[in-house]
């Protein structure tokens, strides 16, 4: 098992500014962390990865689509600026030496059809996909599709429609992942949900219901870790947590309050919970 801490709590991008938090994650006990990658400038991940391996952190990444690079699209343009853009991710996390690209990237982040998605759609996403697997195999860098709530897309909103889109595409270098607060707002019951997709499952994001500390809200914990643990899951735990730090990225996740003492304060914690729940079962 590993844990990781998803630096969107302090930053969007990377920079040298923060590699004294590099520094005090590791002393914290974290395994690695999760890189922002919005901003794709290969060089700079380049030194990011540098930075990395001198602390002795590993590494995943987390990106998203705009509805201007939208697998999904019906105009061929779009997808194929999509593909590129992912093309371009890879490329970064190659750069910085980590081995996860995550997050929802089979569709627009935030953009809606007004219905449920299409056969089309899918089937477009698995074309794209398919196409950014080849790309990231080459690379040493696996895909890891996640799904997200309704109120964030309509593409992929359970674990079973993202274990099953990942089986039917069937490459070595595209799975999925599961969010304990997706998951939360979603499944009916979060063992079927794990189980649904646990031969696809690479990746887990350990995320409260109010986005804050992990163990201090609302999420059931006891059944999320035993259904990892009654699947042999042994991947990255990686808390996503959401602040007020970054006032454009507070708008977009719905962060109107601050929920948790200090950003050091969740870290700290957060892995104290994780640590505690997997280890003590």
């Amino acid at each position: 098992m590993k844990y990781g801490m998803n630096l969107l709590l302090w930053t969007s991008g990377v920079t040298e500014e923060h590699f004294p938090l590099l520094s005090s994650l590791k002393e914290w006990g974290f395994d690695g962390v999760e890189l922002p990658m919005f901003d794709l400038d290969v060089s700079q991940y380049a030194k990011i990865g540098a930075e990395l391996r001198k602390t002795g952190l590993e590494s995943t990444a987390v990106t998203v689509c705009s509805p201007e690079q939208n697998p999904i699209s019906p105009d061929a343009s779009i997808r194929a600026a999509a593909l590129a853009r992912l093309k371009q991710a890879i490329d970064c996390c190659a750069a910085a030496g980590s081995t996860h690209l995550c997050g929802p990237i089979h569709s627009a982040l935030g953009e809606f059809s007004g219905a449920g998605r299409t056969d089309d759609e899918w089937n477009r996403a698995k074309e794209i996909l398919t196409q950014a697997g080849d790309y990231a195999k080459e690379h040493g860098v696996t895909l890891v599709v996640e799904y997200l709530n309704r109120f964030e897309c309509y593409f992929l909103n359970s674990a079973a429609d993202a274990g099953l889109f990942c089986r039917e595409l069937n490459h070595s270098h595209v799975k999925t992942m599961y969010d304990t607060f997706h998951a939360n707002i979603e499944e009916k019951s979060i063992t079927q949900a794990v189980k649904a997709c646990a031969d696809q499952l690479v990746h887990v994001h350990i995320s409260e219901n109010d986005r804050s500390t992990p163990g201090d809200g609302g999420v059931n914990w006891d059944e999320s870790f035993r259904a990892l643990k009654n699947v042999n899951y042994d991947g990255w735990l990686t808390i996503e947590a959401f602040g007020l730090a970054l006032p454009e990225l507070a708008a977009a996740t719905r962060i109107w309050r601050r929920m948790f003492p200090s950003e050091e304060y969740l870290a700290k914690n957060g892995l104290q919970f994780m640590k505690s729940s997997w280890e003590g079962r």
